[in-house]
Formats: structure tokens, sequence, C-alpha cells
């Protein structure tokens, strides 16, 4: 495997992204929507047992687990996600040593087991190494979260006045139609000025944003 050239460090914010080999559609139903976003949640703690482990627990336990999760520091902090059919963004502070090498490893190790499992699959879900870019400014930060939000826009999956109700996004969050509990929304309504800022800051792009993408795939093809 090659090294990785950029090194997380704490208190920094990253795009990190990675896709499924050869392009496999691993995230389009809503039941493997579910699964991603349950794993998520539960990996972004340090955990003492897998997520197939917990869910066999009983209803107590796992209350009383979850309680003593959530009194530990975060391996990050999650400011925005998208799940495209065949590859996943997240926008994410690391918060720990490795916070973010062992939440991604995680999420992507236990929805491969579950995916494999479903599909009768073995061997690699995802591609060998995901990656990664740190925002430099304030400025990129903003750009890149509505880049990430304006995804299923700009591949035509979808049209901008459904965006709010898509789960595949953390969008509904910042729009409060469908709020994801892990997404922290303030960091980036705080730059934006106001939720109702940071939502045609979104928006004022969409257009722009499909536009381009269409014109990539017309000089690709």
């Amino acid at each position: 495997m090659p090294r990785r050239k950029i090194v997380f460090a704490n208190e920094y914010t990253y795009h990190i992204h990675n896709r499924s080999i050869a392009k496999t559609d691993i995230f389009s139903s809503l039941r493997n929507l579910k699964k991603a976003l349950e794993i998520v949640n539960f990996y972004r703690f340090p955990q003492q047992m897998r997520l197939s482990k917990f869910n066999s627990l009983g209803a107590e336990i796992r209350t009383a687990y979850l309680e003593s999760i959530s009194k530990t520091t975060p391996l990050v902090d999650i400011y925005a996600f998208s799940f495209m059919p065949n590859h996943y963004h997240f926008l994410i502070k690391q918060l720990t040593d490795k916070g973010i090498i062992n939440f991604i490893s995680n999420f992507q190790n236990s929805f491969a087991k579950v995916f494999n499992l479903k599909t009768e699959r073995t061997g690699s879900l995802f591609q060998s190494q995901f990656k990664g870019k740190r925002p430099e400014t304030d400025e990129e930060f903003l750009h890149i979260s509505r880049y990430i939000h304006l995804n299923h826009v700009s591949s035509c999956l979808l049209e901008f006045d459904k965006l709010k109700d898509c789960p595949w996004t953390s969008f509904g969050s910042y729009a409060q139609a469908l709020v994801t509990p892990f997404v922290q929304t303030e960091p980036l309504i705080e730059l934006a000025g106001s939720t109702q800022a940071y939502l045609k800051f979104v928006a004022d792009q969409a257009d722009y944003q499909r536009s381009l993408e269409l014109i990539k795939n017309l000089t690709i093809e």
C-alpha cells in the first residue's frame, strides 16, 4: 500500500472521500444508507466492541454502554456528509490522535462486512486508500461543504428543492428538515452568518455546479 502523503493533525478539518472498487453501487438503497449512518454514529467514538456485538446485547445494556461512550472524546466531529451510489464524502475534524484513520477504517471495514454478507461477495469493497485534503481557509471550508451538499444535485440524481429531505446528505440538518443527530452544524452556520445565509450560499451555486458536472461528463465521454 502506498504511503499516505497527508498527515492528519488534531483540531484540523479535512475533506475525506473514497469510492467503491469497480464503482460498485453500494449506497443507493435506503437500507444500506441506514446501515452506513448507524456505523458512522457508532464508530465516531472509540469503541470497546464491534457494532455487531453491540447489537446483540439487550436493550438496557446497550443504553448503559452508549451513555458511557458518550462521555468520552469522539474521534472526529462531523460537519457534512454525502453518500453517493458508489462513493462517500465527509467533512470532519480530527479530535484525537489517528482519529480520522481509525474512524474511516472502522466505517469502511464494518460496512464492507455487512455489504459482502448481504450480497455474498468477498474481498475489499473500497479503494485501498481514502483521499483527504485540509481546507486552508474558512472560505475553503464553506465551499467544500457546499460542494459536498450539492453532490446529488450536480450529478442529476435530485433537484435542489428536494435536497433538504434527502437522507443521503447532511443538508437536511442545516435546513432543519431532516436532522442527523451527529452532524455539527454550528461552525458552518457561524461562518455564513446565519442558517438562512448558509442555505442561500448553497442554493446560489446549485445550477452552476450541475453545469460544471455535465460539462465534465461530456468531456470524458
